[in-house]
């Protein structure tokens, strides 16, 4: 892979680089190693269950495209396929919103609040 081409894909709570991570934490092209960030501005409370299962489905989405020429177009729609799964999480209340990030966003809509 050319070094400065850097296939990702960018949803506002999943990237995704064909790239893996080097000693010092930075991404370096990589036309075989898929690196997965999940909500890197922190807007949802996530646990160890909820993870597993974005890495699983993550799993799932690379394995089902496999054979597939790595394309910005196959990251995008598995980057696109992750966030609508991101979207069931937080509508089943397996994670929530964080109410004390840094921008209170409601990209997928707003919280519940539980009355009374």
């Amino acid at each position: 892979m050319d070094n400065a081409m850097l296939l990702k894909s960018t949803t506002r709570h999943i990237r995704i680089f064909a790239a893996e991570l080097d000693k010092d934490g930075e991404l370096v092209p990589h036309d075989r190693v898929l690196t997965l960030d999940i909500d890197p501005d922190n807007e949802f409370i996530w646990n160890e269950d909820a993870l597993q299962k974005v890495y699983r489905k993550f799993d799932d989405l690379v394995e089902a495209s496999s054979g597939a020429d790595l394309t910005d177009y196959n990251l995008r729609r598995i980057g696109s396929d992750l966030e609508h799964f991101v979207r069931s999480l937080l509508q089943n209340a397996e994670i929530s919103y964080n109410l004390n990030a840094r921008v209170a966003n409601y990209s997928m809509g707003l919280p519940r609040v539980e009355a009374e």
